[in-house]
This record gives structure tokens, C-alpha cells and sequence, in this order.
């Protein structure tokens, strides 16, 4: 294949902006909330174990974001206590809840110029999991959203997913790069499928995200942060147009 990339897709929670850490916050208040009520035996990390799983188990019914993660604290309070949790628990896990879906976006560094700066040259499109309402919400604050030439809110981030799409906006998938912080979402897929997957770390992931980098595949690029990101995108190009 010769030419150039004509597609770029980002990523929206933690490699646009912060999210994982106002998960980080609420469960640690989850773990407070529930200390005098679990037996003496269930310590954090078991705790942290117990929530992991009925995530992991949940997101079939209820998908990604902020809905399921408090679904999924109320129905690990219920199991780990054996039933006895107080509704008040309850009532502040779900304002804790509440809370997630209201906190102001801040974007991460060189976030802005990265897109503002590839939207020049390239179709630009914003690809994420979640709730509808909630990545809507994000993406109007953010101030980003007018420099995309699309969005799409999806369920899961998969190899005929990334086809689809990418088919959609241009010249499909061997001449799209996606970009983020999660390897099993961001990067593994749209290599697979046969497109570029770059890597840009952000913070903490969350269990669920890890996978292993495709070190041996010519189509993974990693990156410090997005400053680096236009420039990757023009050595990329460049060794298409050698071929």
C-alpha cells in the first residue's frame, strides 16, 4: 500500500482528558463507606477483587462508564455484607455516583494542539466506550468537539468494529491510525484488523484495559505523550510513501 494516512482516530477517557482517577477517588470512598460492615477477614484488596469481578461480570448488561461502575458497587456492598449493608450506604453510593457524572473535564497535555493540529491535514474522529449521555457531555465541555469530523460511542472496541467504522470515514482501516491509552481497546484492535495502533500512556489503567504490547508488529508506534503525535504521524506516512 502506498500513500499517506488519511485517518485518525483518538480515544476519549484518559488520552484526551482525565477519567480514571475520579474512578480511583470513588471507590476508594466505596471502600470507606462499607469498612464497619464487612467481615474483619475482607481486607482492601479483597475488596478491590470482589468489585473487580461483578465488574468484569456486568459489563454485558451494562456496559461501560459511570451507571455500571455504581451498579456494580451496590451489588458488591449487597454480596460482601451479606445482605445487611444499610440503605444509607446505599444512598451515598449512589450520590458518589451522581457525583462522577458531574465533574468538570480537564484535558490532559497537548491534547488540544494534537487534535487542532491534525484535523488540518487529516479526517479526525473520536472513538470511545461508555454511556451515551456522559461521553456526550464530556466531549462538550472538553472544547474539542467542533475539530472532529466525527464521533462514534460504541460498545465494545473490536477488530470488525474499527472496520466499520474507519470504512465509514474515508478510506477504511489500512489507512487509519488509532490512537489511546488502552492497549487491549486502543491498539491491539485496529492492528489486528490492519490498521496502525499507537500507544500513549496515561496514569493508571484500569485492570480490565492490560494487554500485552504487539511489540513484533510494524503497525504499533508508542509515544511519550500526544506532543509526539503529529510528528509519528509524518514518519509513518512517509514510510508508506517509500513502498
Amino acid at each position: 500500500m502506498t500513500g499517506n494516512l488519511t485517518t485518525i482516530g483518538f480515544d476519549a477517557d484518559d488520552t484526551l482528558w482525565h477519567n480514571e482517577r475520579f474512578f480511583r477517588v470513588t471507590q476508594d470512598r466505596f471502600a470507606e463507606l462499607l469498612q464497619d460492615h464487612t467481615p474483619d477477614d475482607l481486607d482492601r484488596p479483597a475488596l478491590d477483587r470482589r468489585m473487580l469481578a461483578a465488574e468484569k461480570r456486568n459489563l454485558g448488561r451494562y456496559g461501560y462508564g459511570v451507571k455500571g461502575f455504581t451498579l456494580s458497587m451496590i451489588e458488591t456492598a449487597i454480596e460482601v455484607t451479606d445482605q445487611q449493608v444499610p440503605a444509607s450506604v446505599i444512598q451515598e453510593l449512589i450520590e458518589a455516583g451522581q457525583m462522577m457524572l458531574s465533574y468538570p473535564i480537564e484535558l490532559l497535555p497537548h491534547a488540544q494542539d494534537a487534535v487542532t493540529q491534525l484535523a488540518g491535514s487529516h479526517r479526525v474522529v473520536l472513538i470511545t466506550k461508555g454511556d451515551l449521555l456522559d461521553q456526550e457531555r464530556k466531549l462538550a465541555q472538553s472544547g474539542l468537539g467542533e475539530m472532529f469530523d466525527a464521533v462514534e460511542i460504541v460498545s465494545e472496541k473490536t477488530p470488525e468494529v474499527y472496520c466499520e467504522i474507519f470504512s465509514r470515514h474515508r478510506e477504511g482501516i489500512e489507512r487509519a491510525m488509532m490512537v489511546g491509552n488502552s492497549m487491549r481497546s486502543d491498539v491491539l484492535p485496529p492492528i489486528m484488523a490492519g490498521g496502525w495502533g499507537t500507544y500513549v500512556p496515561h496514569g493508571e489503567i484500569w485492570e480490565l484495559e492490560h494487554a500485552e504490547p504487539p511489540e513484533d508488529s510494524p503497525r504499533y508506534n508508542a509515544i511519550k505523550d500526544l506532543s509526539q503525535l503529529p510528528e509519528l504521524v509524518a514518519r509513518v506516512e512517509e514510510s508508506l510513501v517509500r513502498r
